[in-house]
């Protein structure tokens, strides 16, 4: 693990993924940030609480002697740079820039809103924001790909974490319903019920009742059997060095009619599209692939393209990670009080452009809700009293003073249309009236208002007269 510290006084973490769950890094920099805000605190109010109960005295106040012999002053380490490490440097430093160098990165601080106005929509902010990322992606490309987001499952023992797999049939119907032209309300209850489904299915993975983690361990299971005679079996079955059998770049196939699709194994699918295992050879036909691991299934769900994690809070401004696949995304996201900070990757697969994606969604998946709400059509279980009132309150037929209503009635009344009230809301969304307030002649009228206000200039001429004039005691 790295800790990067900047001129500017910001610091990151660069940490490898196998050994250690993003959450255990997490709880690690969260205990430096607090811990940096206590001594702060206690630099003022020496009174103020810190991070670290512990009855040994203040080591600042102890004798350097008790110590033992140590150095606790700070020193720059000093390398002897042989030619041969030197060499060895140079070419290592150019093959890991090679490395970094085939990814890039993009970052999105939402600020729009966050988990305060999810949760008051009623819904959960992990699941309307994993719905974002298949929203965005399916406008871009047409199609549903696999989806992975880790749960935690620390609640026991040497437990890590289970694979949330995000793609359901409540969110295939709510994506393709999205991009279709379709009606408000139904968006709004397809997006309710596709977020209900992955909570859900979030709830049972946190559970250990997933089973990613169960098919992985029997297939470690059949690995471990075939390595104990021996790895000619696997490789004979077209295995890689970790077990897995994945497609190699650019062999990927996709059925561009199809909105379910992620890179086909054609050498285990027949023409009709049935399973044919491999006929097993001699020396492997008591270790021959199980069907299950054989099946086209096993291949979609170990070739991510959209790798998530929901992992932060306050202590962090981003967290981010590389793309498991070659032709996928790795989104790192925090969601906060009031915004959603995003880190997309990709390896250079126009990762701004699907950034970019995201916030419209977001922006558009909210227009969509007042939409809704404004047409007394809102189902949220958890709305107040007040607001169902406010719901079912008679509205006035009164056009508001905006711009963008003046003007656009249908001639004889003076009042907005059905249709034109509608595309009116529509276009509106922050209830501004932006540059139709000077359009629509309502800077014209204000200014008659004001010119009504003012004494006119007969007025003006009379009060002139009325200066120096010599008033009679009765006038006084």
């Amino acid at each position: 693990m790295q800790i990067i510290v900047c001129k500017n006084g910001s610091a990151g973490i660069n940490f490898e993924h196998t050994g250690v769950d993003g959450h255990t890094v997490l709880r690690f920099a969260s205990d430096v940030y607090t811990d940096t805000i206590l001594r702060f605190a206690r630099s003022i109010n020496g009174q103020a609480p810190s991070l670290w109960a512990s009855s040994s005295p203040d080591p600042s106040k102890r004798d350097p002697s008790s110590f033992g012999d140590v150095s606790t002053t700070p020193h720059k380490l000093e390398w002897d740079m042989v030619p041969e490490l030197s060499t060895a440097l140079r070419f290592a430093e150019t093959r890991l820039a090679d490395l970094i160098n085939q990814n890039e990165f993009q970052t999105l601080d939402f600020m729009q809103y966050g988990k305060n106005y999810m949760t008051s929509q009623g819904f959960s902010p992990d699941a309307f924001v994993q719905m974002a990322f298949q929203a965005a992606y399916y406008g871009l490309y047409g199609r549903v790909e696999c989806v992975y987001e880790p749960a935690m499952t620390k609640l026991y023992h040497h437990g890590r974490t289970e694979a949330v797999r995000s793609v359901t049939t409540e969110s295939v119907d709510f994506v393709t319903t999205f991009w279709g032209e379709n009606p408000p309300a139904q968006k709004i209850e397809l997006l309710k019920k596709a977020c209900e489904k992955h909570t859900a299915i979030t709830r049972d993975c946190a559970k250990a009742q997933g089973h990613d983690r169960h098919l992985y361990a029997l297939f470690c299971v059949w690995q471990r059997s075939i390595d104990e005679e021996g790895t000619e079996a696997a490789s004979s079955n077209g295995m890689d060095s970790n077990g897995y059998s994945s497609p190699q770049d650019g062999l990927s196939e996709r059925d561009p009619s199809s909105a379910i699709d992620s890179p086909g194994r054609t050498s285990m699918l027949s023409e009709e599209g049935s399973v044919n295992a491999p006929s097993p050879t001699h020396g492997q036909s008591a270790h021959a692939m199980p069907t299950i691991f054989a099946d086209s299934g096993w291949d979609k769900i170990n070739n991510t393209i959209l790798s998530t994690s929901n992992c932060g809070n306050p202590s962090l401004r981003q967290f981010g990670f590389g793309p498991t696949s070659g032709d996928g995304f790795g989104i790192g996201y925090i969601i906060k009080d009031g915004s959603v900070s995003i880190c997309a990757s990709s390896k250079h697969r126009q990762t701004k452009r699907f950034v970019n994606a995201i916030e419209q969604y977001f922006l558009e998946i909210r227009k969509l809700l007042k939409m809704t709400q404004r047409r007394g059509t809102s189902s949220d279980k958890n709305a107040t009293k007040a607001r169902e009132a406010e719901e079912l309150r008679p509205r006035s037929k009164r056009t508001k003073n905006r711009g963008r209503l003046v003007g656009a009635t249908d001639g004889k009344t003076g009042i907005l249309t059905p249709h034109q009230e509608e595309s009116a809301a529509a276009s509106d969304d922050e209830d501004l009236g932006g540059y139709g307030f000077f359009d629509a002649g309502m800077l014209l009228q204000a200014l008659k208002s004001s010119q009504e206000g003012q004494e006119r200039p007969s007025e003006k001429a009379v009060a002139r007269r009325e200066v120096g004039k010599k008033l009679r005691l009765m006038e006084y």
